[in-house]
């Protein structure tokens, strides 16, 4: 896919890994939708960035939890934009507690923003890309999703969902629509970590270093661009699940 003048969406792309994608894709020449739900001002910032490099970008508020606002969020898109040729699902909630811990409110907060709304998100997008005869979504899922973590019991199964809804949705729209997933690693600090246990992190991968957002973005562009990649999961981790 050739990205300058594409319509991109980018979800939870306020602020974090969101914000780097949206700016790269910014920077390849598409114009953003970019999608938050409580962060205005870190949307609008974005934004503002983006625009500097001459593209349009609009911001859009929208809890995913909800099939309502999904559709909303779809319908302000036709009408600003008219079309849509990028979807990156990069919204999502991490949120840690032992297995036995977990409740009805733990498990539909994750399971509706992580899974549920990305499913509905490509539904509508595809339906949208299927009138232009081509389009590109990329998932953001996480290493949790490949292996399982201890203390974050349904985070991991949402991201495991995630997974597969790529296969599935891969296989369900092609040859028209690509749908492949980044799974990064060790690439941006919790804002409750400490400094020098992030760089432990870091030293104990191969590369000996931990990694940042625009690796994540860069890995989104890349599947973007290739259009003989489908269904797939690119690993941008440090080399963290070769030991």
């Amino acid at each position: 896919m050739d990205l300058p003048g594409k319509i991109a969406l980018v979800t939870g792309g306020a602020h974090r890994v969101g914000r780097e994608i949206a700016i790269a894709l910014a920077q390849a020449g598409c114009n953003l939708a970019i999608h938050y739900l409580n962060s205005e001002k870190a949307a609008k910032d974005t934004a503002s960035a983006a625009k500097a490099f001459g593209v349009n970008a609009a911001i859009f508020r929208s809890d995913l939890r909800k099939l309502d606002q999904i559709e909303g969020l779809f319908r302000l898109i036709d009408s600003e934009f008219g079309r849509l040729d990028i979807l990156v699902n990069s919204a999502a909630i991490m949120n840690k507690g032992a297995f036995q811990e977990a409740d009805n409110e733990d498990w539909h907060n994750t399971i509706d923003l992580n899974l549920k709304a990305p499913f509905f998100c490509i539904q509508k997008a595809a339906e949208r890309m299927q009138i232009n005869g081509a389009g590109a979504i990329v998932n953001i899922s996480d290493l949790a999703g490949l292996r399982p973590w201890r203390e974050y019991p349904v985070h991991s199964i949402s991201k495991a969902g995630l997974e597969m809804l790529t296969k599935v949705a891969a296989r369900a729209y092609a040859p028209e629509i690509r749908v492949n997933a980044v799974a990064p690693g060790p690439v941006l600090k919790p804002d409750v970590m400490p400094d020098s246990r992030w760089h432990e992190i870091g030293d104990a991968l191969p590369l000996q270093r931990p990694g940042n957002a625009s690796d994540v973005a860069q890995a989104v562009i890349f599947l973007l661009e290739n259009d003989f990649i489908t269904g797939e999961t690119l690993v941008v981790d440090g080399g963290s699940r070769l030991s």
